[in-house]
C-alpha cells in the first residue's frame, strides 16, 4: 500500500506546473492528437481507406523489423512470426509547442527530461534544460542500432491490439521516439501560434525541429532538444523498427488496433481527450481456421473495417458484429523493449 501511495504522489508531482516567472505571463500549452493508425502523416481522408499498413511474415521473431517473407519462399525459410505493421502519427493542435529538453551527467546512460512552454504568442521560448519549467517522468537514451543512432524519448506513444470489449491482447515493443516537425497537420492554417510568420520565436523553433535528428551519431551528447511545433506532426512509417504488433497467436476474429500518445499523461497538455485513435480490423487465418496452423505457409487475411479518430474503441461502435473465435488468447513472449 505504501509503495502504491508513493507512486501516486510521484505521478501527481510530475503534473504540477511550476508557476510562471511573472503574474502576467501566459504559458501556451500543447495539445497532442493521435492521428488514425495506418495512415500517413497529414492524411485527411476516410480513415477506413488508409493504406500505410501491411501484414509481414518473418523468419526471425526477435528481429526489430526483418525482411518480409513472400508466400513463394516459405517452404525454404520457415515463418516464425506474423506481424501487423502500420504507420503512426502524432500531431500538436494546441496553442503552444511541445518542447522537451533532455540532460544527463556524463556517467549516466539516460537523460532526465523537462518540458518547456512558450510565454504568450510570439513570446519567449526556453532554449535549454535549465530554462525549462516542468520536470517530467520521461527519460531519453541513445539507441546504437544502425537504423537509429540517435537519442530517443521514452514512452511517448503506446500501441495495442484489443478485443472489442476493450481487453488488451497484444502490446507493442516500441517505446522510444525522435520527435520533430515532419509535416504540417490540417489545423496549421487556423492555429494562431503556428510557425507561419518568419523571424518569430515559433518559426525559428520549427526550423530547428524540421531538421532535428536527436543528436544523431552523438552518443556522448549530454543535452538534447526535441518537440513538435503548433500545427505540425511527427509520423513513423510502418517499415521502421518495431512499428508492428505480433499477431501470430491471435485467433481469427475482430479487433481494435489502438494508438495512444502520452498515455501516462506525464507531459502537460491542454486536452487529453484526443490522445487515442483506433481502427477496427478482422483477422482470418487461411481455410477458415480459428487459429494459426502449426506450420505457417500463408499469412492471415487482415481487413481494415473502420477507422475511429479520437476514440479508444472502434469495432463495438460500428455495427460490425465484432467477435473473436476463441477465448484462448496467447500473449507473445515477453522480451526487453527496444525502440525507434
Amino acid at each position: 500500500m505504501r509503495s502504491w501511495v508513493a507512486g501516486a504522489v510521484a505521478l501527481l508531482a510530475a503534473v504540477v506546473i511550476i508557476p510562471p516567472a511573472s503574474a502576467g505571463e501566459q504559458l501556451l500549452m500543447p495539445d497532442l492528437r493521435q492521428a488514425p493508425p495506418g495512415c500517413h502523416g497529414g492524411y485527411t481522408g476516410d480513415p477506413a481507406e488508409c493504406e500505410d499498413w501491411d501484414v509481414c511474415m518473418v523468419a526471425d521473431a526477435d528481429a526489430p523489423n526483418g525482411d518480409c517473407i513472400g508466400a513463394g519462399i516459405v517452404l525454404r525459410k520457415p515463418v516464425k512470426a506474423v506481424r501487423l505493421r502500420f504507420t503512426t502519427a502524432e500531431e500538436n493542435v494546441g496553442q503552444g509547442p511541445l518542447l522537451l529538453f533532455g540532460r544527463r551527467a556524463v556517467n549516466s546512460p539516460t537523460m532526465e527530461v523537462r518540458q518547456g512552454f512558450q510565454a504568450g504568442r510570439h513570446g519567449q521560448i526556453p532554449v535549454s534544460y535549465t530554462e525549462a519549467r516542468q520536470q517530467t517522468n520521461n527519460s531519453m537514451y541513445y539507441e546504437p542500432a544502425p537504423m537509429h543512432r540517435h537519442w530517443h524519448l521514452m514512452g511517448f506513444e503506446q500501441m495495442q491490439l484489443r478485443t472489442p470489449d476493450g481487453r488488451t491482447v497484444v502490446r507493442d515493443r516500441k517505446n522510444g521516439f525522435c520527435l520533430g516537425d515532419r509535416y504540417a497537420n490540417d489545423a496549421n492554417e487556423t492555429l494562431p501560434n503556428a510557425p507561419r510568420v518568419a523571424d518569430t520565436p515559433e518559426y525559428r523553433l520549427s526550423e530547428y525541429l524540421r531538421d532535428n535528428r536527436c543528436a544523431f551519431d552523438t552518443p556522448g551528447a549530454t543535452d538534447v532538444k526535441v518537440g513538435i511545433s503548433v500545427g505540425q506532426g511527427d509520423d513513423y512509417r510502418y517499415d521502421v523498427d518495431f512499428q508492428w504488433l505480433d499477431i501470430t497467436s491471435m485467433p481469427s476474429g475482430t479487433y481494435d488496433l489502438v494508438n495512444t500518445v502520452n498515455s501516462t499523461r506525464t507531459l502537460l497538455e491542454s486536452d487529453y481527450t484526443n490522445n487515442s485513435s483506433s481502427m477496427a480490423l478482422s483477422i482470418q487465418w487461411p481455410q477458415g481456421a480459428k487459429q494459426a496452423p502449426q506450420k505457417i505457409v500463408a499469412p492471415p487475411t487482415v481487413k481494415l473495417l473502420a477507422g475511429c479518430p479520437g476514440q479508444e474503441r472502434c469495432a463495438a461502435t460500428q455495427h460490425l458484429r465484432p467477435r473473436v473465435s476463441s477465448d484462448r488468447i496467447v500473449h507473445p513472449k515477453g522480451e526487453p523493449r527496444r525502440h525507434h
